[in-house]
């Protein structure tokens, strides 16, 4: 096992800042990341794996402090927090007093291992990484001969790396390059409190790819227009509305600007529909759709977002004012930006696996939890040829996923449904 340093402090990346001044019961800002095996967990198997394969990853063990300036992370030297059988919703606050001043845990339910995470430590690239290696872990516990033939060393691909990758892409300030308005906002009946309602779409990778491709679109373009679609139909009728769709799209920055960090490196662009006139077809949102992701992924727009968003940070004066009274100033903008927005779709990607671990696990799922204003959110997540849509919402109206999923089988594509059954008690 390896062995946990000496006492050290970091500081909390750009993307970070922002959570812990917002986070509570009602907006936990936890997402979960989950692989479904093809056997039933083991608890103690799986508690070793953490035990063993947590001190290896710096921004997975630490414990957040509040300063008189900013929050920042120092080591958690206490022992890894305690693997529990799933008893509860996705996504719920992680009270850190609770959790041995730990910012994420992990769980199972029969064949299925979830780690959900504060999002202050990373995002889910970075989740993704430690997840690959816990249940690598796992199985070569489970799997003795697996160990024998591959060692007990971390996959060659798994980056420990956690350099700010904001600041280190830096190039100076900028002027804001974008502008917010109010957005259409989905309200209606809620489920209780504590619950989220979660549907999975499972849909053969190559079907979807041949449906965005005969409409000339990425995946992720298609699936955030037909999303548009679902909500300018089920919750708009039709009609159109003063206020547009408009939908958080985070992209990972590491593509762009060759980085491998563990910590945050994403920003968000808004895919924006404004229905303007009756009777939009599916086509046209589409392409409205398409032209408004194409358009900001730029390399040099995101350089500018970047640099409007690092300079708030760096700004001498702003850096000097104590952080209980930028908490309020921080929340105030966050409450007002939160109008702007109708909902969130997030690509995780194509999960890759080194090809002895693949016959062992059946697929990887991802889920956001719900957010001031956005009431309804979607993630993306995909293994070999199996793409996993999770659903996520406080409503007790599903519409607009169903109506999602009717589109898609329009086209051709094949869906299988799963829920949680929440939608049923």
């Amino acid at each position: 096992m390896k062995r946990i340093d000496n006492l050290k402090w970091d500081k909390l990346d750009n993307t970070a800042i922002l959570f812990p001044v917002i986070a509570k019961e009602g907006t936990t800002n936890v997402y979960r990341i989950s692989v479904v095996l093809k056997e039933e967990i083991q608890e103690n198997l799986l508690q070793q794996s953490l035990n063993e394969v947590l001190p290896y990853f710096d921004v997975f063990r630490n414990r957040m402090k509040m300063g008189i300036f900013w929050y920042y992370f120092e080591t958690n030297r206490k022992k890894p927090p305690t693997v529990q059988k799933e008893c509860t919703y996705p996504c719920q606050y992680i009270n850190p007093n609770l959790n041995r001043d730990y910012l994420f845990r992990v769980s199972y339910f029969k064949n299925r291992i979830n780690l959900e995470v504060f999002h202050a430590i990373t995002d889910g690239a970075g989740a993704i990484n430690f997840l690959k290696e816990l249940a690598f872990k796992y199985l070569r516990l489970a799997h003795p001969k697996l160990a024998e033939k591959l060692g007990d060393d971390l996959d060659e691909m798994t980056s420990l790396n956690h350099d700010d990758s904001y600041m280190k892409n830096y190039k100076g300030r900028q002027k804001k390059i974008y502008r917010t308005h109010r957005a259409v906002q989905i309200h209606g009946r809620r489920l209780p409190i504590d619950q989220i309602g979660v549907i999975h779409g499972i849909v053969p990778v190559q079907e979807l790819k041949k449906a965005a491709k005969e409409k000339g679109m990425t995946i992720n373009s298609y699936v955030v227009g037909t999303f548009v679609w679902a909500i300018y139909q089920s919750y708009l009728h039709g009609s159109p509305s003063k206020l547009p769709i408009s939908i958080n799209v985070p992209v990972n920055l590491r593509p762009y600007f060759n980085s491998n960090t563990n910590k945050n490196f994403f920003i968000m662009i808004s895919a924006v529909f404004k229905p303007e006139k009756d009777d939009y077809t599916y086509e046209e949102v589409l392409e409205i759709i398409e032209e408004s992701i194409s358009s900001q992924l730029k390399k040099d727009t995101m350089e500018k977002i970047i640099g409007y968003n690092v300079s708030n940070e760096t700004n001498l004066i702003l850096r000097a004012i104590p952080l209980f009274i930028k908490k309020f100033a921080m929340r105030y903008v966050y409450y007002k930006s939160a109008k702007a927005n109708t909902s969130t779709i997030s690509n995780v990607g194509s999960v890759q696996v080194p090809e002895e671990y693949e016959e062992f696990i059946d697929r990887f799922t991802a889920m956001l939890s719900l957010s001031k204003g956005q009431n309804v959110k979607c993630v993306l997540c995909s293994f070999k040829d199996q793409m996993t849509l999770s659903f996520t919402s406080n409503l007790i109206n599903s519409d607009i996923q169903r109506a999602f999923f009717s589109k898609l089988t329009e086209q051709g594509i094949s869906v299988k449904i799963e829920t949680n059954g929440a939608y049923y008690e």
